[in-house]
Formats: C-alpha cells, structure tokens, sequence
C-alpha cells in the first residue's frame, strides 16, 4: 500500500537538524555525537533515502544503504517518526533501497533488524541467516 502524501526521494543533502531528530526518534543520538558529521554520513552511504510528508514537507523517515556499488549492500538507519508509524512508511522506504540496489544488479542486501522488527523485514522478503550471528565491536582488546 503506497501513501500518497508521502514521497520518499534519494538524497544527497538533507538538513541536518531533521536528521538529527530522525535519529533521535530511532533512538539511536547521543548526546556527545556532533551534528556536523552527518553530512558525510549522507555522502557516505551508498544511498539515502528520505520520506517526506508533502503536506508538511518535513522529513518524516529515513534509510540508508552502505555498499561497494558492485555485489553486497546493507540496509542501515531505517526509522519513521512515531506519529506516521503503521502507515506503509516505513516498507516504502525499504521497497524504495531494494529497487535502488536491483537497478545497479546488486542482489546480496541484509541488515541487522531491530528487537521484534522481523516479521515485519519478512514481509518485504528478508530471512533470518541461520548459522550466522551478528558481531559488533566493542573496542576492547
């Protein structure tokens, strides 16, 4: 289901403050990352998608994909406001970084779903990847 107030473009500029607010409604801003790196976040991504309310026109969604351009991409960063949340946002969005990635023949796309997020990932065709588990980091060694 496609919402017509709703646009969903590939950015790559945005103001910065609506996505500071877009990754605070995430949950995923901290108070000590400086505002000024996300436009290089933007031109760093493979793609930035953003979801406009065309009413308002005010950003009310966002994803990313981070990719070599040639064979693998993940999708990163997908949130929608709490205020347009289970409206379709959010798959368009998806549907909007998939088709981004099958026009330039990259067909391996994952992501790292959020707690109770995977039934709706499977809806738009992802699997869990048994026998894989996600790592990250923790900068001790």
């Amino acid at each position: 289901m496609t919402n017509s107030n709703i646009e969903i473009k590939i950015v790559d500029f945005w103001p910065v403050n609506e996505i500071v607010e877009l990754y605070k409604a995430g949950g995923w801003w901290k108070d000590h990352y400086d505002p000024a790196g996300i436009k290089d976040l933007i031109k760093g991504s493979f793609a930035f998608a953003i979801a406009i309310d065309k009413k308002s026109n005010k950003s009310i969604g966002m994803g990313r994909l981070i990719s070599d351009g040639v064979s693998d991409a993940y999708i990163q960063d997908l949130v929608v406001t709490p205020k347009y949340r289970k409206k379709g946002i959010g798959k368009q969005i998806t549907e909007t970084l998939i088709n981004y990635c099958k026009k330039r023949n990259i067909t391996w796309l994952g992501l790292i779903a959020e707690p109770d997020q995977e039934d709706f990932y499977k809806t738009l065709g992802f699997k869990r990847m048994e026998k894989y588990t996600p790592m990250l980091y923790d900068g001790e060694k």
